[in-house]
């Protein structure tokens, strides 16, 4: 094999991308990794389409790079693997975009000014334009998927699956045509499902009235009223009814008006509350009924004169159990044409549907007075003619929930109107029993969450009064009202009573006209389109081109595996299983994780309209850290469902993670490169070797274990745990000596072929979250290809030591108290100690001391380790401790510090400094400043220098006995010691202070190689 290259001193993010982008470019990479596993068996993996509405945002380019990571991990493991990216391209959230863009208000400017067919043209420019803009920020992700053949429902062929999919629905008898109160959009002028609001919910402030209903037929010398509140004094000219629960208690509350006895009818357990809010604090309750005893009572309406369709309604009081105690009085204004509830109610009433306000939220001519206000500016209009005519007891506001539009962000409107539903209520419970069946979920406590959503949702609305979408495939026939549902363009064809358009989206397929099979009149097709989550929602069939083509459905059917946020738990998760048992009678999917949300740094979601500043996007991240500080920060940060937030910290700590593992990497290939090292010498492997051998064996195996699980944290928190602690601050300063030994070696041997091994099996582990380091790293190392090419690292059982992990931990405990009790006396690690003594608690711990005293000794600067089997007793008050060892012998230490470690045992250090433990320190604290002085030089490591040493006689003699290994420490090829007031030379002289005394050091490079 080829010999390994010495990388670059620094890490620099920019420069590996640059070099692997290219590696990739020429030698096909990301092509050849999509096909490596023809053959094998597959895994269909579907891409949840994200909205081409604009650049990525951070949630979006996270939501990639988890899909990227089980792509990566999936295909090292051995399965062929679908990578095929979706896009959302229809609907309103382009439409909102494109009117932007050209500065239009309304729909009626989209049919008078722009013309539907050119509305449609900058439709799909804008999708186009924004799918490429997408598909380049995900590849500088390093994000591979198949982008050359991505899956668009523009196309012809996905609309086709569409049509197919609702053609099923009919032909089960779950597509209708009716009246309903459905949440409608004043803004966009279109319907919308209960779906696409939940989640979209903001406070707003409106008002809160309390209005009162005289009851007809009383006496002029008694007034009674019905009591009501409300938040929306718009509907209130569309009242036909008040609401009591059957079962609840009412007051009669009688109070003072003026001299006047005036009684109002109120919820008995909210009377106090009440009576106070209208500030009526004098009054007593004459009797009380049950809510059924007030059926059937007439009111006077207040606003009959404003609106002619009120002037001879009977208004009456009706039952309703859906009344409750929670807010207002107890009786609920009931407006048939602007509430759902109110909606059901009615029909059972036989009330009216009036509803006198048009698509763009306005009245129409039926609001009388009323007509051509928006309905919000009318609030403050019918407030005063309440106040006006007396009706209105009470004003003041109110800030509570309330849906929004989720593209426009416009506050929505419930609104009676004619639409088209699947009546999802008639299949609820078969989606329940084929999801608790076969879909697993993860966290699994979102299949809970997602039941509770099914059993709550409503019949899906799916007809969309807009014009970029899916064209439902809903032909009526102008003489017998009949419908009728095509499944394909074929079918189209063969029923057309002309010809059909290359394109099957409006306006060109609204010319199509079909043949009414029942009285031979013409049909002409519904102008709605489909809601865009029906696009998403057949995308497990559609994007397989199913039904015109089905082998690849008959293969692959149903997915394997989704991700998204969990936004989509009612959306995208809900709408793939619901047309899907429609279609199949079957979910679409076997497994689905759920990710969170992004936050910024003060917890608030981080969306596109709330990005603040180039730091908060994936580009000014990258810029930043790096692609791979990236990707392994958010992979790192929290569990996949948790809400991970923007914090420039933490992205540094991850960043400094991977600079510390090219340093283990520059470290290990420089020493490797020096010695023309090849991997097939294994030399002799010592105790350490061992065990970093036995780590990272240990290492693959967990984290394959939370890969599988989809605890991609915890895998990520498992390699930089092994990185900075087991790699580079504990193996490499146990081997750095070794490597410094010229010439052949076999304990040097060991550990070149421990690092070898070790950092050729992290950058495969490490490959699906840090693409670009692993690829550097793994092709530096061996010469091949690339490690995205490679199998998944497998785990060697023998290699694997739990008895020598565990022995080496309390070996590093042992070490680094130690070294915290040097830090107490004020002791230089530099400065070699006598001995430490260790009472163990139990035989595993001295087991465990005696195989790795050695270890124990070099990493502490320790002459040597004993281990004592018992404390004796010394005179009282007395400041010295003598401790009988395991061999029999007596330790007697005047000069000590002890400290204690959690089930291993007291360690105590003798603090005591002899002349020949000075000797050996003033060496080191030579080798420290003359290696400083290389590195000024910027000298390789393998450059040899001659040295001069200038410092008082007392200092000289004690490092005169120590010049061969200063020397070999610091390839030196020549030491001179020179007195102190005597000049010295070299390339670079430096003065320095070692404990309170002056060293003049000078080095020069001698031109010499190792």
């Amino acid at each position: 094999m080829e010999m390994v290259r010495v990388p670059e001193r620094r890490y620099d993010p920019k420069s590996i991308q640059e070099r692997v982008e290219a590696l990739w470019k020429s030698k096909e990479i990301p092509k050849r990794a999509g096909e490596i596993r023809k053959g094998e068996k597959r895994i269909y993996f579907l891409d949840g389409p994200p909205y081409v509405t604009g650049s990525i945002h951070v949630g979006t380019a996270w939501n990639k790079v988890l899909k990227d990571l089980y792509i990566r991990y999936k295909t090292m493991r051995g399965f062929w693997v679908t990578r095929r990216p979706g896009f959302d391209m229809h609907g309103l959230p382009i439409e909102v975009k494109v009117e932007g863009e050209l500065g239009i208000k309304s729909k009626k400017e989209i049919e008078e000014k722009i013309g539907v067919d050119n509305f449609i043209r900058y439709c799909r420019e804008y999708s186009l334009r924004y799918m490429r803009v997408n598909t380049e920020q995900f590849r500088k992700l390093g994000v591979w998927m198949d982008w050359e053949n991505p899956y668009l429902p523009i196309t012809n062929e996905y609309i086709e699956s569409a049509w197919w999919t609702l053609k099923r629905a009919h032909e089960r008898g779950l597509l209708e045509r009716g009246l309903g109160v459905i949440f409608w959009c004043p803004r966009c002028e279109t319907a919308l499902a209960e779906h696409e609001v939940r989640g979209e919910y903001r406070d707003v402030e409106d008002p809160s009235i309390f209005i009162r209903f005289r009851v007809k037929n009383e006496s002029d010398e008694e007034e009674k009223y019905l009591l009501v509140w409300t938040t929306t004094p718009w509907t209130v000219p569309s009242n036909l009814a008040i609401a009591v629960h059957p079962e609840y208690d009412y007051a009669e509350v009688e109070v003072d008006e003026n001299g006047k006895s005036v009684t109002y009818i109120v919820a008995y357990p909210l009377v106090d509350k009440v009576m106070g809010k209208i500030g009526r604090w004098s009054y007593k309750v004459r009797r009380l009924l049950k809510g059924y005893e007030l059926e059937g009572i007439e009111y006077e309406f207040p606003l009959s004169s404003e609106i002619p369709f009120q002037k001879d309604f009977k208004h009456k009081v009706i039952l309703g159990e859906f009344v409750t105690l929670e807010e207002g009085t107890g009786l609920v204004h009931i407006a048939p044409g602007f509430g759902e509830e109110d909606f059901q109610v009615g029909e059972k009433y036989s009330l009216p549907v009036f509803c006198p306000v048009g698509p763009d939220g306005k009245f129409t001519p039926d609001g009388g007075k009323y007509e051509g206000m928006y309905v919000k500016e009318a609030d403050p209009v019918v407030i005063e003619d309440l106040r006006r005519k007396g009706a209105l007891l009470k004003e003041e506001t109110i800030v509570h929930s309330y849906p929004h539009c989720w593209r426009c962000k416009t506050p929505l409107i419930f609104r009676a109107t004619e639409q088209w539903f699947l009546r999802v209520h008639k299949i609820k419970e078969k989606i329940l029993e084929e999801n608790s069946k076969k879909v697993k979920w993860v966290p699994e406590w979102v299949a809970k969450r997602y039941e509770n959503g099914v059993r709550e949702v409503g019949d899906w609305c799916i007809s969309r009064q807009r014009y970029w979408g899916i064209p439902m495939p809903i032909w009526v026939c102008e003489n017998c009202n009949s419908f009728e549902v095509i499944g394909s363009r074929e079918e189209l064809e063969r029923l057309s009573l002309g010809e059909i358009p290359e394109d099957l989206h409006r306006p060109w397929i609204d010319s199509v006209e079909i043949k009414c099979r029942k009285c031979n009149g013409r049909m002409k097709r519904v102008k709605d389109v489909l809601d865009v989550w029906f696009d998403s929602g057949i995308a497990s069939w559609a994007s397989l081109g199913y039904p015109s083509r089905k082998e690849e459905f008959e293969e692959l059917w149903p997915a394997d595996f989704i991700v998204e946020g969990q936004d989509q738990v009612t959306k995208w998760f809900y709408s793939q299983q619901a047309v899907s048992v429609i279609a199949f009678d079957t979910v679409p999917y076997r497994e689905v994780l759920m990710h969170g949300f992004v936050l910024d740094p003060t917890g608030e979601k981080l969306s596109k309209s709330k990005m603040k500043g180039k730091k908060f996007t994936p580009e000014g991240i990258i810029e930043e850290f790096g692609i791979d500080a990236f990707r392994f920060y958010f992979l790192w940060a929290t569990a996949p469902w948790e809400d991970p937030r923007v914090d420039e910290e933490e992205l540094g700590v991850v960043y400094r993670t991977l600079n510390v593992l090219w340093n283990s990497y520059y470290f290990s290939a420089s020493y490797m490169n020096l010695d023309n090292y090849s991997p097939e010498k294994k030399g002799k492997l010592k105790l350490e070797d061992k065990w970093i051998l036995s780590r990272i064996n240990s290492l693959k195996k967990e984290v394959t274990e939370h890969m599988d699980r989809h605890e991609y944290h915890k895998a990520s928190r498992k390699i930089q745990e092994f990185i900075l602690e087991d790699l580079s601050r504990w193996y490499i300063k146990l081997v750095r000596s070794r490597t410094w030994i010229e010439g052949e070696d076999e304990e040097k041997y060991g550990a070149y072929y421990s690092l070898y091994n070790v950092l050729v099996d992290l950058s495969k582990l490490m490959a699906p979250f840090t693409p670009y380091i692993s690829e550097e790293i793994y092709t530096s190392l061996t010469g091949r290809e690339s490690v995205h090419l490679e199998e998944w690292p497998e785990v060697n059982e023998e290699l694997i030591d739990k008895k020598l992990e565990e022995e080496m931990e309390i070996c590093r405990k042992v070490v680094e108290t130690t070294v915290s009790l040097r830090q107490k006396a004020r002791i230089k690690l530099r400065w070699p100690l006598r001995r430490i003594v260790i009472l163990p608690r139990g035989e595993d711990v001295i087991e465990a001391i005696m195989n790795t005293s050695e270890i124990i000794k070099e990493q502490s600067n320790l002459k040597e380790v004993l281990i004592a089997s018992s404390k004796a007793e010394n005179n009282s008050g007395s400041k010295e401790i003598t401790l009988e060892l395991i061999d029999g012998r007596r330790v007697f230490l005047s000069k000590y510090l002890s400290e204690e470690i959690d089930k291993i045992g007291t360690v105590y250090l003798d603090c005591e400094i002899d002349e020949e433990l000075k000797s050996e320190a003033w060496a080191r604290e030579i080798i420290r400043r003359i290696q400083e002085m290389r590195k000024q030089l910027d000298l390789d490591m393998e450059e040899r220098i001659r040295c001069q040493v200038s410092a008082k006689e007392e200092v000289l003699e004690m490092i005169s006995s120590r010049i061969e290994e200063i020397s070999r420490e610091t390839r030196s090829s020549e030491i001179a010691l020179i007195e102190e007031s005597t000049e010295i030379s070299g390339d670079l002289i430096k003065k320095w202070r070692i404990n309170n005394v002056e060293v003049t050091i000078g080095i020069s490079s001698s031109s010499e190689k190792r």
